[in-house]
């Protein structure tokens, strides 16, 4: 809530007078303030924006941050360095182990693109640290032949992305880095909702089947095999259709009982849905339906009611979507 992240945003502001004076904080109620909030195009609340040198032009937006000490570390990022220089294998254990999640870039060759888009990165990732080197002994020490991005979580390597010169852009690793704050497959509920939500993926492919069905386990494997190979271009989700709370997901996708198990995508800017054309649940099927997702060649899924029979009985005719064409047009 706004009150909450008021509280936590005086708490940053308490926290960085003493370490970084040089920054002030301000806060505008924009419900009296109608100038500020057409100049800065206010949409939602809360917004925070940073303005930097002085200048009202341009201001940088500060997205997705609740917490007071992640908001600290975006404000150090964005004033300082981003990531953590790496000399010693002793100082990137330290740095692994400090924290869940951990995201270390070994570079080989230093000078290049890579390395930008890196630390641009790390401006836009506060929640977890950010560490890299060029020492041949720390690379060699993790087996590291390339320009390499490593997520760790617990201690472990979970993802090596090998950086190429032109190859990554800063929002597609972004977005490959958020996802390891979730499952591969996140079960939908209360909990992972907002969660799901905070990962900046508008791809979200969900899967609708009971969990306690004689099938569940042999899906829910297929599943997971194909969550692997689209990390951070769509987000596998896992629908329980057993748990009544559910409902309103259903009724949103228009999924019957009948229908289980079921695959939707859905595109969260267009709010486009789309069906998987194979009934059955295997890894080929959903690998091709993400595929042909990707390349902009899935079919969009207009879900509609039966036609009723007495649609044309009265002078205000029944439409749904399966008759809307063919009457209308």
């Amino acid at each position: 809530s706004s009150q909450n992240f008021s509280e936590e945003f005086a708490e940053a502001a308490r926290q960085l007078k003493k370490e970084a004076p040089r920054i002030q904080f301000g806060k505008i109620d924009v419900t009296h303030q109608h100038d500020l909030r057409k100049e800065f195009n206010i949409q939602a609340f809360p917004t925070v924006k940073f303005f930097v040198n002085g200048s009202r032009k341009d201001p940088i937006d500060c997205k997705g941050v609740r917490q007071a000490s992640v908001f600290i570390t975006w404000v150090k990022r964005r004033t300082g360095p981003s990531t953590v220089l790496i000399n010693s294998t002793d100082q990137a254990e330290a740095i692994i182990k400090a924290d869940d999640l951990a995201v270390i870039g070994f570079f080989r060759e230093p000078h290049n693109d890579s390395v930008e888009v890196f630390c641009e990165t790390a401006r836009d990732v506060p929640e977890m640290p950010f560490g890299m080197t060029a020492s041949e002994d720390v690379c060699a020490n993790y087996g590291i032949q390339k320009n390499t991005l490593v997520v760790f979580k617990k201690g472990k390597p979970v993802h090596h992305e090998v950086l190429e010169d032109g190859k990554q852009n800063k929002l597609g690793l972004t977005r490959l880095i958020k996802t390891f704050t979730l499952d591969l497959v996140t079960e939908y509920n209360i909990e992972t909702s907002v969660k799901i939500f905070d990962v900046p993926v508008e791809n979200h492919i969900l899967l609708f089947t009971p969990t306690n069905s004689e099938t569940f386990d042999a899906i829910y494997e297929n599943y997971k095999s194909a969550a692997a190979e689209f990390r951070g271009k769509i987000l596998f989700v896992l629908v329980n259709t057993d748990e009544p709370r559910n409902g309103r997901i259903f009724e949103y996708f228009r999924i019957r009982d009948i229908d289980v198990p079921a695959v939707r995508i859905l595109n969260l800017t267009s709010d486009a849905k789309y069906k998987m054309p194979a009934d059955e649940v295997t890894v080929e099927n959903l690998k091709e339906f993400c595929q042909s997702y990707l390349n902009g060649k899935a079919k969009l899924h207009l879900s509609s009611e039966e036609i009723p029979e007495d649609w044309d009985k009265m002078p205000v005719k029944v439409l749904v979507g399966k008759n809307f064409n063919n009457i209308v047009f």
